[in-house]
């Protein structure tokens, strides 16, 4: 059975740093492109950046520069660091496999207000 469980989101002040995890189940993880999700209240959910087999990554314009994907294959994780955080940053975070994305997790809330 296919899982993502989403880990390390809370209440941050404008400028502060974040780490999120991911840990996955039920898939051979290490031969997956991996990517972070966020959905704001009343907006859809968007691909926030992606981190390929190979290592190479993608991000959505406006986290470039602010936001890193990693991974750890040996643990299952997948992590996204988060600096810089601005209120717009506010969302539940996801993670999932962009080339089949579904099985969603609970997710983990990032609130980021002073």
């Amino acid at each position: 059975q296919v899982q993502f469980v989403e880990s390390g989101g809370g209440l941050v002040q404008p400028g502060d740093s974040l780490r999120v995890s991911c840990t996955v189940s039920g898939f051979i993880f290490k031969i997956y492109n991996m990517g972070w999700y966020r959905q704001a209240p009343g907006k859809q959910r968007e691909l926030v950046a992606q981190i390929f087999t190979s290592g190479s990554t993608d991000y959505l314009d406006s986290v470039k520069g602010r936001f890193t994907i990693s991974r750890d294959n040996a643990q299952n994780t997948v992590y996204l660091q988060m600096n810089s955080l601005k209120p717009e940053d506010t969302a539940v975070y996801y993670c999932n496999r962009p080339s089949i994305p579904r099985s969603w997790g609970q997710g983990t809330q990032v609130i980021v207000s002073s």
